[in-house]
């Protein structure tokens, strides 16, 4: 500790030092202070200050007895023999969950459980703190007067169930036998005359302890209190401002290296935003900066949970085909080729749901390899899967839970590692817990009550949403060159510098919103903190944080949505008062010379086209970087599984939909209005079941499908009456062209009245950008390049736009034939040129650029602009 630190003088005054007053406590209150320090206990506001206070009493008392400093938990824990009733809270929400949701059918709200049971454990436990600290003798007349207070400010009928809930709280909280019960009984004894404590010394932190000064009281004249946070000159204070989050944490990961560099450690990394925090730490690590975590992060987000719920997840009877990749990729025991397989397989079907998923017959695809693999795969996945899709006790999900995650091998990633070890502890997932936690459900109904997977998994996810994971720290204690921490934790504690991040108006607010359902009246009857105790709490904490010697404050203009954001009224104080953001970067900033990349020109004779379709001809005429990546080279973006549907879809949908439909009517001729609806309707029908489409997400079209309808048929009456007649939808055709293969896929082939081939092509794009095609005959592919598949000489090709708001036009080009022969003439041309070594440059030009896979290969954005 540096002999000006501030925490110092509060400590180790000889005068005013907290040493020297707890020291003179004990003198006042023992009959032989030089024999009976142990029979002391100092009560501190947490736990993190108890080392401290040891080594300090032995510095400046050297060669005495030294009292015992405890925070309430852990003296309680210390007395052992305490066992939990069956229905008792023990803020462990694993086993506090199962009891809410059983006292809340006893009152009668069985139906409203599962939406309930959260805020019951929540006000249960609040009002359980202010339990404790009533002695037990007391208790009842206590909880009398809680109960008026509890049944007034919630009696209006739509509040009916918040009331409900708190007086179940109450009487839980009431019902229930704690831990620190013990500790009213070790006061007693010594009030009493037995064995017992000599003396009690509460050091308050910003807030006031209920228990703590309860156990105060019961003392009498052998207790003291004393308040911990001091009046000290501040520190040097420095504000920065960043841009947005990612500004942020790249500053506050400078300023703390910066005070390494410079000898003030421990730096204290104040904890106010999780993310920000998590950020800033993965900074600091890879810069090797020995860190102790206090404040942690709950453990749902760690890596170990991941891997128990995407198990889960991949179990759903609906689940999707990207949460049980998601859970193959990550089980060491299924190896990753019929993994990769596996992927590829359902991204080529467009399979979402797993459960529409089935892997081909090897015996009928002989000629592809892999299949009995991956046939092999998908049934011991289905295997699997099955294991947890009954309906069993808690127990016996456990149990099942526990086999699954053996059989993946993600049981060997869970033991061992911190996080997953404490995961496991709190689900009771190894088996020696799972004996105790049945033995404690014993009594209760979920010894025997049958979950369904999903409140199986509601359940594991509140308990470790619950559960925070406080990472264990590798260097010897004293040794960290960073302590994070919550802000309120600074305080009596020697840190050299702190760096405060995330000092925005959301994140330290001045006046922080009490947690709970209760209102202000009763917040005041019952002691629960209210809103101002905690607003001078916080300013308490800031004010203590100031006083550190060297101080960072850091926040941020806008958040992650865009939106802007003010400094904390607190920082906003410190403007007003004259100090300013400073204008230095603590980021040290280094000179890079630009190194742009050339335009790429590649060469790929050594890689003939063979097939060539209309898309692929496309991108060699737009850019031949981009038919080069992915004609020739073969590369292609993965596609989603899942996602919203878009026009795409649509336009998918719509061709299933105008092919199933014209076959119908080919093979059964229907020529009035209502037979023809009828039988389009029901191709929609038929096609949307086909497809997997929702109801919800394909909503947006079903709506816009009646104007669709009745536009086409009123187009395709007075395409009938023109003598033109259906002949085939979705034909895949086939034209060798030399040593090419032209392919293609045409939506559909008609016939017109001199029984000339016509074909055409839908889209359902506007209808102006469908003229726009046509207009200069030459740059338009597509329905050229479907001609080219076509024998005849004598042909017609337009495009049909079916519009959603109700018109269908066709757009016919004109000139097909000789666009056909010109376009014939160009790809013999290209290919041959491409065979001869010719360069396939990246234009970059256009329209061609904004929607291109081939982008982050060409590096355009990095090209040398000369």
């Amino acid at each position: 500790m540096a002999p000006g630190h501030p925490v110092r003088a509060l400590w180790l005054d000889p005068q005013d030092g907290l040493i020297a007053r707890i020291a003179a406590a004990i003198e006042h209150c023992t009959a032989q202070p030089a024999l009976h320090p142990v029979q002391t206990v100092v009560l501190l506001p947490y736990a993190q200050l108890m080392p401290l206070a040891q080594t300090l009493w032995s510095q400046v008392m050297q060669g005495g007895f030294a009292p015992r400093f405890e925070t309430t938990r852990n003296w309680a824990r210390s007395m052992t023999g305490f066992m939990p009733g069956p229905d008792d809270i023990t803020f462990d929400a694993a086993r506090d969950g199962l009891t809410a949701q059983t006292l809340l059918e006893r009152a009668g709200l069985g139906a409203q459980r599962d939406a309930l049971a959260g805020r019951l454990v929540e006000s249960a436990q609040q009002l359980a703190a202010l339990v404790a600290a009533v002695a037990p003798v007391q208790r009842p007349a206590w909880v009398a007067r809680a109960r008026a207070v509890v049944a007034s400010g919630l009696d209006a009928p739509v509040l009916a169930l918040e009331s409900a809930v708190a007086r179940v709280a109450l009487e839980w909280a009431a019902a229930s036998s704690y831990a620190t019960d013990a500790l009213f009984a070790a006061v007693t004894a010594d009030a009493a005359g037995g064995a017992g404590l000599d003396c009690l010394v509460v050091l308050e932190g910003f807030q006031a302890e209920p228990l703590a000064q309860a156990l105060q009281a019961q003392m009498g004249d052998k207790a003291c209190s004393t308040a911990l946070p001091a009046q000290a000159a501040r520190g040097s204070i420095a504000l920065h401002a960043a841009r947005d989050l990612e500004d942020e944490a790249q500053r506050a990961a400078a300023c703390v290296l910066r005070h390494v560099e410079a000898g003030r450690t421990p730096v204290a990394l104040a904890a106010t935003d999780r993310v920000l925090t998590r950020r800033v730490r993965a900074m600091l690590d890879t810069q090797g900066i020995a860190i102790r975590d206090e404040n942690g992060w709950t453990l749902s987000t760690t890596r170990a949970a991941a891997h128990v719920m995407g198990a889960l997840r991949a179990c759903r009877w609906d689940a999707s085909s990207d949460a049980v990749l998601d859970w193959l990729k990550n089980a060491p025991a299924f190896a990753q080729d019929p993994v990769l397989l596996l992927e590829k397989s359902l991204r080529r079907a467009g399979v979402q749901a797993w459960r529409a998923w089935s892997a081909p017959d090897p015996l009928a695809n002989p000629s592809q390899p892999g299949l009995a693999a991956l046939t092999a795969l998908t049934l011991e996945v289905n295997r699997l899967l099955q294991t947890l899709q009954r309906a069993r006790p808690l127990v016996q999900w456990l149990q099942g839970l526990h086999a699954l995650l053996q059989a993946s091998g993600q049981w060997d990633l869970l033991a061992g590692d911190a996080a997953g070890d404490k995961l496991l502890a709190v689900l009771r997932l190894s088996p020696a817990e799972q004996g105790a936690f049945e033995q404690s459900l014993a009594p209760t109904a979920w010894a025997t009550r049958r979950l369904d997977l999903a409140q199986f998994t509601a359940w594991v996810n509140d308990a470790l949403e619950a559960a925070k994971f406080v990472p264990s720290h590798t260097s010897l204690a004293g040794d960290e060159q960073v302590v994070i921490l919550p802000m309120s934790q600074l305080l009596a504690r020697p840190f050299a510098a702190v760096v405060l991040p995330g000092c925005d108006e959301v994140r330290l607010a001045v006046s922080p919103e009490p947690p709970g359902p209760w209102t202000a009246a009763q917040r005041a009857a019952l002691a629960l903190p209210t809103r101002e105790a905690l607003a001078q709490a916080v300013r308490a904490a800031w004010r203590d944080v100031l006083q550190t010697p060297h101080c960072d404050v850091l926040w941020r203009h806008s958040d992650d949505t865009g939106e802007p954001l003010l400094p904390s009224p607190l920082v906003q104080e410190l403007l007003l008062e004259g100090l300013a953001p400073t204008a230095m970067d603590p980021r040290e900033h280094r000179a890079v010379s630009s190194q742009p990349a050339p335009k790429p020109q590649p060469m790929a004779p050594a890689l003939p086209v063979q097939r060539l379709s209309a898309s692929a001809y496309e991108d060699l005429r737009r850019c031949p970087y981009r038919f080069f990546a992915l004609r020739q080279l073969g590369l292609k973006e993965a596609d989603e599984l899942e996602g919203e549907v878009d026009k795409r879809d649509f336009g998918l949908w719509l061709h299933a939909v105008l092919k199933t439909f014209h076959e119908a009517l080919k093979a059964a001729p229907a020529y009035d209005l209502p037979a023809r609806v009828a039988m389009i309707n029901a191709a929609a029908e038929e096609v949307t079941q086909a497809m997997h489409l929702g109801e919800d997400e394909f909503l947006p079209f079903a709506a816009a499908w009646p104007q669709v309808r009745d536009g086409y048929l009123d187009w395709l009456v007075k395409h009938e009456a023109s003598g033109a007649r259906f002949e085939q939808a979705e034909v895949w055709q086939e034209q060798p062209l030399g040593p090419l293969t032209l392919i293609g896929q045409i939506d559909r082939i008609d016939q017109d009245a001199d029984d000339a081939v016509l074909l055409i092509d839908y889209k359902t794009e506007a209808l102006a950008k469908t003229r726009d095609r046509v207009r200069q005959p030459t740059e338009d592919t597509q329905l050229a390049f479907y001609a080219a598949l076509q024998p005849h000489d004598t042909l017609r090709a337009a495009y049909l736009n079916v519009g959603e708001k109700g018109a269908t036009t066709a757009v016919e080009q004109p000139a097909v034939v000789q666009v056909r022969d010109a376009l014939i003439a160009g790809i013999l041309h290209d290919m041959q040129r491409i065979r001869e070594a010719a360069a396939l440059p990246a234009l970059g030009e256009g329209s061609a650029c904004d929607f291109c896979a081939a982008r982050g290969l060409c590096r355009k954005d990095f090209w040398d602009a000369a």
